[in-house]
């Protein structure tokens, strides 16, 4: 498998805060990796530095072997990096098609020179994307009629339309129903397996995050303090101290099967 991302020593101080500490890690090719930890570890701090949006005061970021530390986000977006938010960001008076053929568009650097036939353009390309996330038949809706896990699915969409290698998760499932997260994120695992795009996605909701990621990073206090598998991170003591106390947070797989 090939490295898609990798930090070294990335870290981001606020003056005297230190938000992000000295963490490094590799994101391999098709791999579904979640960064978890409790409010105000560092997790947003860690995305906006891989998107560009900070630069890191310490440490490098490098993808598919290219240093793109420091680089803007549009550089970065340019290179094949795709972002969804904790907030959906649609354009709430365009259709769900719509929507996504303005991302093709971009994409394809014909946003302004095409504007006056956008509505014409792409079409066929935003229906299998669409499909791709089980809202074809919604493709002429207007997006401020939606319900918001119909959202979430188009802005999985919007961020597919740019062809990403790497795809960067801003807790995905924020303000779904328990079902909607489920589907959702297993519509994520799904493209991660069939077009081997690789995911790195934040999460509060464990059930999400121990059904669907193939590994498990926790920050605490901006520092990394656990890498592993799911049987790995839910044992650890250092993250049950982390959650809870030292109580048991996570319940194992024949507990959630009897709850």
């Amino acid at each position: 498998m090939s490295v898609v991302l990798e930090t070294r020593g990335l870290t981001k101080a606020f003056g005297g805060l230190v938000a992000v500490n000295d963490v490094s890690f590799k994101l391999q090719k098709g791999e579904l990796l979640a960064l978890i930890g409790p409010n105000g570890a560092g997790k947003s701090t860690c995305f906006n530095m891989l998107m560009g949006q900070l630069k890191p005061t310490g440490g490098r970021v490098f993808l598919m072997g290219e240093d793109i530390t420091g680089k803007s986000p549009r550089d970065i977006w340019r290179r094949g990096v795709g972002r969804t938010f904790q907030i959906t960001a649609t354009y709430a008076s365009m259709t769900v098609i719509e929507n996504v053929q303005m991302a093709l568009l971009s994409h394809n650097r014909q946003v302004f020179r095409a504007l006056p036939f956008a509505h014409r353009m792409h079409r066929a390309r935003a229906l299998e994307l669409l499909g791709m996330v089980g809202m074809e038949a919604q493709a002429e809706r207007h997006c401020a009629v939606l319900a918001y896990g119909d959202l979430k699915r188009l802005e999985l969409a919007i961020a597919l339309a740019h062809e990403p290698t790497l795809l960067l998760m801003d807790e995905p499932t924020a303000g779904m129903a328990p079902r909607e997260r489920i589907a959702l994120m297993q519509l994520t695992a799904d493209i991660v397996r069939d077009q081997g795009v690789s995911v790195l996605f934040t999460e509060h909701d464990m059930d999400v995050v121990f059904a669907h990621a193939h590994r498990i990073m926790v920050l605490n206090r901006g520092e990394l303090i656990a890498d592993g598998s799911v049987d790995q991170i839910r044992n650890d003591p250092r993250v049950q101290e982390v959650y809870l106390g030292g109580g048991t947070v996570f319940k194992s797989e024949d507990e959630a099967a009897d709850a």
